[in-house]
Parts: C-alpha cells; structure tokens; sequence
C-alpha cells in the first residue's frame, strides 16, 4: 500500500510527537489524499488502518482542517468509520453538517443517538439525507422546532411511522406551509390526508389540490370533494334558531342555564339549542357561534368553549355531535384535548371577541 511508504511513516511519526498545527494539518491532508485516490480499491481492514491513523491525527487539529476533512469524506460509502462517527458528534455545525447530511457510514442508531442529543442545526443536517428511518424521523419530529419539521416533511425518501404522521398532521394545523408540504407528500395515509384537509384553510386545500402530482391529484380532489359536499348539507339546512332562543333566555332568567343544562342539550342532540345555550355561556353572538358549528375546524370552536369556562367532558361533547355530517377521530380529539387545556380562560375571551370584531356579529 502507498500508505506504509518511509516518507508517509516519518511525517506522521513527527506530526503526532511534535507541536506544529501545520504539520499535523499537512500529514491530515496527505493521508486523506491517500485514501480517496484508493477507496474504490480499499478492503475493510485497509480502511480500518486509515481510521486508525486519521483518528489520531484529528485528535489535535485546527477546527478548519476538520471542516476540510469532513466535506471530503461525507459523500464516500466507505470512508473510515471511526472518523465519520467523531465528525458527526463535533458541536461545530460545519464539521458535523457534511457527514450528518451525506454519510452513508452512519447507522439508524447513530443517527437517533444523535438526533436527540444535538441541537436544532444537527437536526437540519440530517434532514437532507438521501434517505431516513422512522426511528429516526419520530426523534425528529419530537424535537425540532418548525423549520426543521418542515424541512423533514419536504424530505420525500424520509418514512414515518403512525405516530409521526399524526404529529405531523397537529403541528400542520397551525403552520400553513407545513400543511402544504404534508398534504403533497404520496405516502400520506388516506385518513390522515383527510384530517389534514379538513382543518385546513380553503387557500391551503385549493394549493395543495395545485401543486399536487397527477399520481395524488386524485386522492386529494375526492377528499376535497367529500368535506365540500359536506359543507354544503350542512350550509343548505335552514335552521330557525327563535324557539331555541326562547328556551335559552328563559332558562337563563330562571337561572337554570349552565354547563350541566347544555351537556343534556348536547346529549339529546338538540342542535339549536345547544348553539344557542353555548353562545350564551360564553357571551358569543349566535351568527359566530352558529357558524363554528358547522365550520371543518375543531380548533375554533374550542375557543367558545373554553370562554365559558366549559370542562373537557362537555367540550368533546360537543365536537362530536356538532352536526350530523361531522365525523371527529379519537386522535383528532386528543389533540384537540392537549390545545383545549393550553388555552385560558382569558386568552380565549379575548380572541372570541376578535372573532366576532372580524366577522361583525354582535
């Protein structure tokens, strides 16, 4: 091998006894040199005494050598494994990014143990990598912040499992371009593209169903098609709210209007007279909250509720007998459980009465 020739021997017997950054930066170079003129050729044990040198020689090096080193070995299959493990775990972003992003020489299991030990930019590095494993996305998903969860979900060689596209699917109900990106995706399960579509905004729906590819135009424009047919049942049904409205006001006179009498009302499925006990409890006009009601989007009508003060129990009540067209998931509800107890009593006054500034209701 090249590598045991005297001249190499000698200047890495002084790079590794001596002082000089130069030295051990030069040697650095001549053996990487070495191994990428013969990767190709290299058997494992031959790349095995490559790492063995390289680890040594990086052991006390200049952070741009390191840097150099790294986006040189990255895109090698067999690049010294030892090497590539120290260069994936170095805090230095750029030392850390080429690998984290290109190296095939990472394993599942490097890849999560570091997942959940570094910081948002390791994170984005990897990312970008050719292909990822749900054990891996699901660690990501947990802990990246929105940038990196966009960008994994713009990944389309990255898998997920039940669980992460169920986070994925929260987290794209406040995040507009999350949404998009995860509606676009083609291994999207059926029933989670639905949920996704349905807490959407219209704009959202109308880019995804755009941009989609002609292999999932079709998926999406039927699910489009469903939730806007069920808009329209529920839009087209008149609702004459003046005998409910009278019931409410003279349970409220006689003091008999509270979260007890709505959970009956809601348990009867007496649909007037619940929208309209529920606007009064929460001090909301009847237009706004009758239009919450038969709106797609959970989360709005959360917001009412917890205006008036309403305990879970009757919360979820309500989001599952809203109307007779809409159909609410278990974990649709758990999510919406987890937003419910976030919200304030006060936080969700305040944005009721933006709502109805917005829409003019009094």
């Amino acid at each position: 091998m090249v590598l045991a020739s005297d001249s190499l021997i000698a200047d890495l017997e002084s790079a590794l006894s001596g002082d000089s950054q130069d030295g051990r930066t030069r040697t650095l170079r001549r053996v990487t040199d070495l191994f990428l003129n013969d990767a190709e050729r290299l058997t494992e044990d031959q790349v095995k005494l490559f790492d063995d040198v390289l680890v040594l020689l990086i052991r006390k090096i200049e952070t741009a050598a390191l840097i150099e080193l790294s986006r040189r070995l990255a895109p090698i299959d067999n690049s010294p494994m030892q090497v590539i493990r120290r260069l994936a775990w170095d805090d230095e972003i750029q030392i850390a990014g080429p690998v984290l992003s290109q190296s095939r020489r990472l394993s599942t299991g490097d890849l999560v143990e570091i997942a959940a030990a570094k910081g948002q930019a390791h994170l984005l590095a990897i990312c970008e990598r050719h292909e990822l494993a749900e054990p891996v996305t699901d660690v990501i998903l947990n802990r990246g912040d929105a940038e990196v969860v966009c960008k994994l979900a713009g990944n389309a060689r990255a898998r997920f499992s039940s669980t992460g596209y169920s986070l994925l699917v929260k987290d794209a109900q406040l995040d507009d371009r999350l949404a998009e990106t995860v509606g676009l995706r083609f291994d999207i399960p059926p029933r989670l593209l639905r949920q996704l579509l349905e807490r959407a905004t219209e704009t959202v729906r109308g880019r995804i169903l755009a941009l989609a590819s002609p292999e999932t135009r079709s998926e999406i424009q039927r699910a489009v098609s469903e939730i806007a047919t069920a808009i329209g049942k529920v839009a087209s049904a008149q609702r004459d709210f003046r005998e409910a409205e009278r019931l409410i006001m003279a349970m409220e006179k006689g003091g008999k209007l509270d979260e007890r009498a709505l959970m009956e009302l809601v348990k009867e499925r007496k649909y007037e007279e619940m929208t309209v006990a529920l606007a009064r409890l929460s001090s909301g006009s009847l237009k706004l909250i009758a239009s919450l009601m038969v709106g797609l989007r959970n989360d709005a009508l959360l917001v009412p509720c917890k205006a008036a003060d309403l305990k879970w129990a009757t919360t979820e009540a309500i989001l599952r007998n809203r109307h007779a067209n809409h159909k609410v998931s278990d974990e649709i509800l758990q999510i919406a459980r987890r937003d419910y107890e976030r919200l304030s009593v006060l936080a969700a006054q305040r944005t009721l009465r933006f709502m109805q500034a917005r829409d003019g209701s009094k």
